[in-house]
């Protein structure tokens, strides 16, 4: 397995939309492990194919990801996901491996219903609430080049996007 490097904002890879996987090989499996274990050692709980900048309809997400006794993990690997239903509200308070050192509240669906194919391209349905709920949204955005400060009031977003861009060209 390698680690891949996560593209942080303000970098252009982020607003490209994925396109669908279409060819399920070793390939495949071998970019949902090597962003897996980015995922882990970055300490984030998803990933998105494209904050690696690979445009594919790929994202894993392990809600415990930080357990030290890998055991314990239990990653997922969503290949071309959608959303079929949405039901509820939830505010909840996201951060983002590609937006560092930012956090905001982002009013998502409280439970979704989703459809994907596994890592052989087999047609599933999953039903998700909750945290994994909110983790699936934000990674799907990722696969349509949104961001979660995109969900912002747009005043907020714009001195956001200032100060994160900023930061960047300091660090760069």
């Amino acid at each position: 397995m390698a680690l891949l490097t996560v593209h942080s904002f303000p970098d252009p890879v982020l607003k490209q939309k994925a396109l669908p996987v279409k060819e399920f090989d070793e390939k495949l499996a071998e970019l949902a492990d090597n962003m897996l274990e980015t995922m882990y050692e970055e300490r984030g709980i998803g990933l998105a194919a494209v904050q690696v900048g690979v445009l594919k309809q790929l994202v894993v997400v392990d809600l415990k990801s930080g357990e030290e006794d890998i055991s314990l993990r239990e990653p997922r690997v969503f290949v071309n996901p959608h959303i079929v239903e949405r039901s509820g509200e939830t505010i909840s308070e996201e951060g983002c491996l590609s937006v560092i050192e930012y956090r905001a509240e982002i009013k998502r669906a409280e439970s979704i219903k989703l459809e994907f194919q596994d890592l052989q391209g087999e047609p599933r349905t999953m039903e998700a609430e909750g945290l994994l709920s909110i983790c699936i949204q934000h990674e799907l955005d990722h696969l349509q080049g949104i961001l979660f400060i995109d969900h912002l009031p747009m005043l907020k977003q714009k001195m956001v996007k200032k100060r994160l861009a900023k930061l960047a060209r300091e660090a760069a």
